[in-house]
């Protein structure tokens, strides 16, 4: 059974300032899904599942859809705020949904098989996808074996303002043992790399650990534990209207339970996102540069797949 590829692209882009996942990027005019998706099926996934807005959905099913070869099987699930577990309600006030987690359990009704998840605007390189899609061939669909495609943190910052990143903690077989979300990670005036607390006060970062780009490997088993745990997780937060339910969240519970494994995948590749506007013709370059060496034709599908 060949993975499936789900895609988190319901974000609306606050710091952005647009709906990124829909720009043009490429020296085509192409999206970074576009390219993702052109790695994940070069690297052995067979469908393509977007998890996307409401606000989203007629753009999405009546143009952007077409961007891609009529063969290619995609599908789209609705990220709906109200979707909710029995005895629970959206607080009055809360303007968004609850999260990447959030984000993927919004798959469970159409993925049965093995699948990975990604970020709708970052780039990942080939290499990660066929780490990724290798494990998954090898795991059963009800394992709780999961992995990650990992980065070092030193080559996930962007020098136009702080980000939020899953720190890990690995032991001596590369499995993780402690993946905590942690927000304004950036570099400092010496270019050290520091995120802020929970207090409020800065923290160095020691060495270049790896960090979760939410490019993950997941068995359906997964789908469970995510409906268990959000239960869990709403309890904690209570009313908080910008509380969100991460992926790190939910892993590193069941790391620290020892419910799952979570390994981590080193790849060669270079990570590159869109955060802020400021980042768009560095990417821009990247994939002009990627494509003039051949790693993609241009335009991106003009070719069989």
């Amino acid at each position: 059974m060949k993975p499936t590829l789900v895609v988190l692209a319901a974000g609306i882009g606050s710091r952005y300032g647009s709906l990124k996942q829909m720009d043009s990027f490429g020296p085509a005019g192409e999206t970074i899904i576009e390219f993702s998706v052109y790695d994940a099926l070069l690297s052995g996934f067979e469908r393509i599942v977007f998890v996307i807005s409401r606000a989203m959905e007629k753009d999405f099913s009546e143009s952007f859809v077409k961007r891609f070869p009529a063969h290619v099987a995609i599908d789209y699930v609705i990220q709906e705020m109200e979707d909710l577990p029995e005895g629970f309600h959206v607080p009055e006030g809360r303007a968004k949904p609850w999260g990447t987690a959030h984000a993927v359990m919004a798959a469970r009704h159409v993925v049965k098989e093995p699948f990975a998840i990604i970020n709708g605007d970052d780039f990942y390189g080939r290499t990660s996808f066929q780490l990724v899609s290798d494990f998954l061939s090898q795991v059963g669909a009800n394992e709780n074996h999961f992995c990650m495609a990992g980065y070092s943190i030193r080559q996930t910052l962007s020098e136009h303002g702080t980000v939020s990143r899953g720190l890990c903690e690995v032991d001596e077989n590369l499995f993780v043992t402690s993946i905590i979300e942690r927000t304004k990670i950036g570099f400092t005036p010496s270019k050290e790399i520091a995120y802020q607390d929970e207090t409020g006060q800065q923290v160095l970062v020691e060495g270049d650990p790896f960090v979760s780009m939410n490019i993950f490997g997941f068995t359906p088993a997964f789908f469970h534990w995510l409906q268990e745990y959000f239960v869990i997780f709403l309890r904690e937060t209570g009313p908080d209207l910008k509380s969100e339910y991460f992926l790190p969240y939910i892993l590193n519970k069941l790391i620290k339970e020892k419910k799952v494994t979570l390994k981590v995948l080193p790849t060669p590749e270079k990570w590159f996102g869109v955060t802020y506007k400021e980042d768009k013709p560095f990417v821009t370059q990247m994939l002009k540069e990627l494509t003039s060496r051949g790693v993609y034709p241009s335009p991106l599908w003009k070719g069989n797949i």
